[in-house]
């Protein structure tokens, strides 16, 4: 708390006004992490592109800002993942929130027929999160290959996804 308050250039006393303790604030800095990760997916998944194109950009939006974010700074996602792990609800919000975005997306391709397979919106939404997994879990990013690997096969198994969900074949 010291650290955090002399970077705000107020005394620490002031810090526990806004938070009651350290586990808050980091749960707070946990939740400001993911919410940089959310807010862009949400403007794809409200997107006016058919919504297979839509389910298409946002995991491939996903898998790229967390294998950024997984890779490109590993003393900073460890630090994050370590905070993350004592707040389990701030995961499982983020979680929430990107199985509503992806339901989003999927309700929609139901409602005009180009995605005529999907079943249960948000059931389907996490059975594809749980599908792309390796692609945008935390554990999982470092073992998905090297990008231009991950790239591809996110690539196929969203093809499958689709398919699956009865989008005609991309032209």
């Amino acid at each position: 708390m010291v650290d955090v308050a002399k970077r705000l250039g107020m005394s620490h006393g002031n810090v526990y006004r806004h938070f009651p303790s350290k586990q808050a604030l980091r749960a707070a800095v946990a939740e400001d992490w993911l919410a940089a990760i959310t807010a862009p997916l949400a403007a794809i998944a409200a997107g006016r592109e058919p919504p297979p194109a839509r389910l298409r950009a946002w995991l491939a939006a996903l898998a790229a800002m967390k294998r950024r974010k997984v890779l490109e700074d590993p003393e900073m996602f460890a630090g994050f993942h370590r905070v993350a792990l004592e707040s389990p609800e701030v995961i499982a919000a983020h979680v929430k929130g990107l199985v509503t975005q992806v339901a989003l997306i999927l309700a929609e391709g139901r409602a005009d027929g180009t995605l005529p397979a999907v079943a249960a919106p948000e059931e389907d939404a996490s059975a594809v999160l749980t599908a792309t997994m390796r692609f945008h879990h935390p554990d999982l990013v470092a073992t998905s290959g090297d990008e231009a690997t991950a790239t591809a096969s996110l690539a196929r198994i969203t093809d499958l996804l689709l398919a699956g969900f009865g989008a005609a074949a991309p032209r």
